[in-house]
């Protein structure tokens, strides 16, 4: 059996429309660069008849492979079960809306293959859409690119390719697949770079993401940063954040505390008691909260020393052993 050189990963939602013409695309784009290939092909709990046409389009092409889930569960859980069971030397993702063009995969495979890229990230600098959906992605790739250190330009783009060991070694949830440059990086692939592509205008059917995936995107973005930085190491975070507050209120009670000794030892009177002053009442709230957040810290090392993944590490070759 010949090793399978690319895997193309497409999920897709109500696509039944535009799955027939980009699988007819994809098959000819293979058969002229003599790829060997298969199509994993997700559906992500589709309510029109996607599905059945995905199995009369597999009957008529072997290549094609697919998987449906019972209902609708998001981009990025229908990606990380793709790549589990992608064995191409090369994983390529594109989107079934036909906005991505499966003429790029010959250069997206050289760039891995040949340049030694593990990830390379399309860039759709001419885009066909609204003011609407364009300026929030500026701002959504400005601030990941500022947390990641990752200069890409366009980070959701869902036309890619990977090298294999990459996406095995990541795990994409919730809407995580925004972020699969930055979890590359965490994991240690570091040779990422980006490659303009065309953006064509959408042929069949309407966007299925709306204005709220900007918001969760945000949010999964401080996620991933917490996580790729203190996963490991809770205390770190939690433990600092705990003695600054927990030093603040110390000192913040023993000046008011020094100050009516002082006071009393020269027999000076008090403008006002200890209990009337609003720096007693921060000073309290603030040992309180340090305590609480050393707490959590020491919840959280807890937590990570009896996690499955505490001793997970990216080991890429041995010599001398067993892997």
């Amino acid at each position: 059996m010949k090793d399978i050189q690319i895997s193309v990963v497409i999920p897709f939602y109500n696509e039944d429309e535009s799955l027939p013409e980009l699988m007819a695309w994809i098959e000819r784009v293979m058969n002229e660069n003599n790829f060997t290939y298969e199509v994993i092909l997700v559906d992500d709990g589709s309510t029109d008849n996607s599905w059945k046409i995905v199995e009369e389009l597999a009957i008529k092409n072997t290549n094609i492979k697919a998987i449906k889930f019972r209902r609708n569960y998001g981009k990025s859980a229908a990606l990380n079960v793709a790549f589990h069971k992608a064995i191409g030397n090369v994983v390529i993702t594109m989107d079934a809306d036909m906005q991505d063009s499966p003429d790029e995969i010959p250069s997206l495979y050289s760039m891995i293959v040949n340049d030694g890229f593990d990830l390379v990230s399309g860039w759709k600098k001419k885009r066909y859409d609204p003011i609407t959906k364009t300026l929030p992605t500026k701002v959504f790739n400005w601030a990941t690119r500022k947390m990641s250190g990752i200069q890409l330009n366009d980070f959701n783009c869902g036309l890619k390719s990977y090298k294999l060991d990459v996406v095995k070694a990541i795990e994409v949830y919730n809407e995580m697949h925004r972020y699969i440059p930055v979890l590359a990086k965490w994991n240690g692939f570091v040779k990422i770079t980006e490659k303009e592509v065309e953006h064509r205008a959408r042929k069949y059917g309407t966007t299925k993401f709306g204005f709220d995936r900007f918001i969760n995107g945000f949010l999964d973005l401080l996620t991933i940063f917490f996580v790729s930085k203190f996963g490991k190491k809770p205390m770190h975070f939690f433990g600092v954040l705990g003695t600054l507050f927990f030093m603040f209120g110390f000192f913040g009670a023993a000046y008011i505390g020094f100050q009516k000794i002082w006071y009393a030892s020269h027999n000076w009177p008090l403008s006002r008691g200890i209990t009337e002053q609003p720096m007693f009442y921060i000073a309290l709230v603030s040992i309180i909260i340090g305590m609480q957040l050393f707490l959590a810290g020491f919840i959280g090392e807890l937590i990570s020393r009896n996690s499955s993944e505490r001793n997970h590490y990216g080991v890429t070759k041995y010599i001398g052993y067993n892997e």
